[in-house]
């Protein structure tokens, strides 16, 4: 077979494009023909044509089969497309023939249901606007007639009432128009109605007017309800909060008629007590009134009311506050405390005082010491006057913020959620009243409460006391009772308790925010923590007389008391604090339960600003108490405690023979005639000794927490004492030495972390050295040599345990 015997176009079955690509690249990758220049090229070119020639052919095969089941669906697709066009005829013939008139029919149906329902739709609203405007003229007959001689003033509003639910349109319509007026009554039924509502407001207004002038509550009150019925609600709430005011009017003056001669005598809390009345008169309306104003003239309504209310309270409060500030001298008082030079705490800066121990103070410029020509530094300002004047002024303060929180909750809306915070009505923010108690009240309450706390701060340290009877000799007991601190300690923080207490119990956010930063200020400025580090610095300065030698007696136990009077101060404030809070200082803010403080402060975010407030005032003094404690510690262990340890060692270590062996040391026990033991022994013991003769004396004047500090700090630098030690016996000791070497050091680590074991962690190095030291060879193999591949958590390096395995000699 040759290559011109290939099926061509005109076959049966033709050949794809993909299958003819396929017979050209099986007729490229085999031998040509053409090529063929030997007789097996020949032969090989015939071969592949015969595989080319199978190849199609099975092709070819498969095609025709195939083509038979194609046709035979074909003709199955034909009968079916001649079944379904036999159904379309018939379909088509009963839709024409049988629904066309049913949905004919059912067209015109519905028409005519849609204009029955329209024809009855206009039925119903013609006998509604009827049954509307026979309602209107019985309305209108019936004013009338309640307005004749039967003069029923009730039934007369009743009928204006009912004639309003008719709609607008409906009274002013041309059908009304027509069919109300009669001969009794012949105006427009809308022109009836309103001189009706006009009448029946004046003879209304009268009528409450002479009831309110009699007194007759009754009245007043069968009046007041049928204002809303004839429309004139707004008259009703405006004509009713005339009245309630004419009592709240008369109350107040009544109230201010007091003079000194009488028993109601302005002394003392009277302007606060006036305040309270008007305010509890004012509240005694609302609480009371409130539900007849909102059964009668609908919810919320009341909210009128209570700003008729709040403009007088505005007069009223407003005389009050005025008469107060002139009587009290509230300017000049202010005016004299700005003035106030505190020439005694401005003197603490310029030359140094007299130690603290002894008596008072008694050059202070309070007694006209010196060049100051005054008698008192309280000229002028009277303590006790401004004492009572910030007392009086929390109390007013106090009630303000209660008969806020009392407006805010009558004003509230009635859709906010139960639980939502209080917002502060615009009746009360807008108020007069409001802007004179931040005048009157608020800012001079500021001002005079950082004078009052400042000045007691200063007369404190004037009059301040140290204990007496302090020794560092445990042989003299001590009369006074711990903790020994200066006086001023108690006066400050009694002051700062009761300047905190008064100014929560006003329960102004202004005066926490002004009050609460201003005692911090005076704290930890230059005023209360400045003084005590000025003498510290002036007066108890632990520094010795002679060079080498100790300081006195008198400066370090001065110097003691200072640092305890800082380490208590700062706990003072801590439960003064946490006592307001009534939770721990260190809950976060917000998940305390709820306490007297935010019952206090309802307003939105106000109960979260006091308690970061007060937190802040806390943790600010305590930073800066807490430097100056540091500081003064490491003053104190400088002077006092370190000069004496290195006598303290070399007199422990004194003799100390590590490099004898048992036997040396038994011997040497025998020929001394001592026990072996208390040879053993006598470093510990010796250093125990030195120590408590160091340490206890100033231990029993010391706080716990100061003294735990000073042997933190003394323990550090008497560890890197050991380490030189223990390293300057590198080579030199004997296994046995070794042995007693760290018994000894730890007996001193524990005489140094007696009651607190805390201690023991900063002697780790010097006990890890000795520890590696008296390791057997195999017990040191089996922990990982010098590799430290133990567990163990190591505070030595590589190289300082390869050292510590050569302290004993060879």
């Amino acid at each position: 077979m040759s290559a011109n015997d290939l099926p061509n176009g005109n076959s049966s079955a033709p050949i794809s494009k993909k299958g003819s690509d396929k017979l050209n690249s099986s007729s490229s990758s085999g031998p040509s023909i053409h090529d063929a220049s030997t007789l097996s090229d020949v032969r090989a070119a015939l071969a592949s044509l015969h595989v080319r020639e199978t190849t199609i052919t099975d092709r070819l095969n498969a095609l025709l089969s195939s083509q038979a089941d194609l046709s035979r669906e074909l003709g199955r697709l034909d009968l079916l497309r001649a079944n379904l066009g036999s159904q379309v005829i018939a379909t088509r013939s009963i839709s024409n023939g049988m629904l066309s008139s049913a949905a004919d029919t059912a067209g015109r149906l519905s028409s005519r249901v849609k204009g029955l329902d329209l024809e009855k739709d206009r039925v119903q609203q013609t006998l509604k606007v009827v049954e509307q405007v026979a309602e209107l003229k019985a309305c209108v007959h019936g004013v009338v007639g309640s307005m004749g001689a039967p003069q029923d003033w009730e039934a007369a509003a009743g009928y204006i009432s009912r004639a309003s639910k008719v709609p607008e349109p409906i009274i002013r319509g041309g059908f009304a128009a027509s069919m109300v007026p009669s001969v009794e009554v012949p105006d427009a039924p809308w022109i009836t109605l309103e001189n009706a509502k006009e009448s029946l407001c004046g003879l209304f207004l009268r009528e409450f007017e002479k009831a309110a002038k009699e007194g007759d509550g009754a009245k007043v009150t069968r009046f007041f309800k049928l204002f809303p019925l004839i429309g004139r609600g707004d008259v009703g709430l405006d004509v009713y909060g005339r009245y309630v005011c004419q009592g709240v009017a008369g109350t107040a003056r009544a109230t201010l008629k007091a003079t000194p001669g009488d028993a109601g005598s302005r002394d003392g809390f009277f302007y606060a007590n006036a305040l309270t009345k008007l305010f509890e008169h004012i509240a005694q309306i609302v609480e009371s009134h409130g539900g007849l104003v909102e059964r009668h003239y609908g919810e919320g309504k009341m909210v009128k009311v209570i700003e008729r209310l709040q403009m007088e309270a505005d007069v009223q409060g407003g005389i009050v506050l005025d008469s107060w500030s002139d009587e009290r001298g509230v300017d000049r008082k202010l005016t004299d405390a700005k003035s106030y030079p505190f020439s005694f705490l401005v003197q603490s800066f310029l030359t140094p005082q007299r130690t603290l121990t002894g008596t008072p103070r008694m050059n202070s410029p309070a007694l006209g010491g010196g060049t100051n020509p005054r008698n008192s530094e309280d000229e002028g300002v009277d303590m006790k006057e401004v004492d009572g004047l910030l007392s009086e002024i929390s109390v007013m303060l106090g009630r303000w913020s209660l008969y806020s929180r009392f407006l805010a909750g009558k004003c509230k809306n009635p859709d906010t959620p139960e639980d939502a915070p209080l917002s502060i009505p615009e009746v009360v923010t807008k108020s007069n009243l409001s802007r004179k108690i931040s005048a009157r009240l608020t800012t001079p309450y500021n001002s005079l409460a950082l004078f009052f706390f400042r000045r007691s701060v200063e007369k404190a340290f004037q009059l301040d006391e140290s204990p007496t009877g302090l020794s560092l000799s445990l042989n003299k007991p001590i009369d006074a009772n711990a903790p020994y601190i200066i006086s001023a300690v108690d006066d400050v923080m009694y002051i700062v308790s009761a300047i905190i207490q008064k100014a929560i119990s006003t329960s102004q956010r202004e005066v926490i925010a002004s009050v609460i930063p201003d005692v911090g200020r005076v704290l930890g400025g230059s005023d209360f923590i400045g003084m005590v580090q000025r003498r510290m610095r002036d007066e108890s300065y632990p520094q010795p007389v002679v060079a080498g030698g100790l300081p006195p007696e008198n400066k370090i136990i001065s110097f003691i008391v200072l640092i305890n009077s800082l380490d208590v101060a700062k706990d003072y404030l801590a439960r003064i604090i946490t006592q307001q809070l009534g939770t721990s200082l260190d809950q976060p803010n917000g998940t305390a339960q709820p306490n007297a403080l935010a019952a206090s402060f309802p307003f939105e975010h106000d109960f979260t600003f006091i308690t970061t407030a007060l937190k802040n005032l806390n943790s600010t003094f305590s930073m800066k108490t807490s430097e100056l404690i540091s500081d003064a510690l490491r003053v104190l262990f400088t002077a006092v405690v370190k000069p004496r340890l290195k006598p303290m060692l070399t007199e422990a270590f004194r003799d100390a023979d590590y490099w004898r062996s048992e036997e040396e040391l038994a011997e040497i026990a025998r020929l001394n005639d001592e026990e072996e033991d208390e040879m053993v022994d006598q470093v510990q013991r010796r250093f125990e000794q030195s120590w408590d003769r160091l340490m206890k004396p100033i231990a029993r004047l010391m706080t716990a927490k100061t003294f735990t500090a000073l042997v933190d700090l003394t323990a550090t630098d008497l560890s890197k004492s050991l380490e030189k030690r223990v390293w300057s016996y590198s080579g030199k000791t004997s296994p046995y030495g070794a042995i007693r070497m760290e018994r000894d050091f730890s007996g001193i680590v524990s005489t140094v972390s007696k009651g607190n074991y805390s201690v023991r962690e900063l002697f780790a190095k010097v006990m890890q050295i000795l520890m590696v030291a008296d390791m057997e060879d195999e017990e040191w193999e089996e922990l990982g040599g010098d590799d430290g591949e133990d567990g163990i958590e190591w505070v030595l390096n590589e190289d300082e345990r390869r050292r510590a395995r050569n302290l004993v000699k060879a």
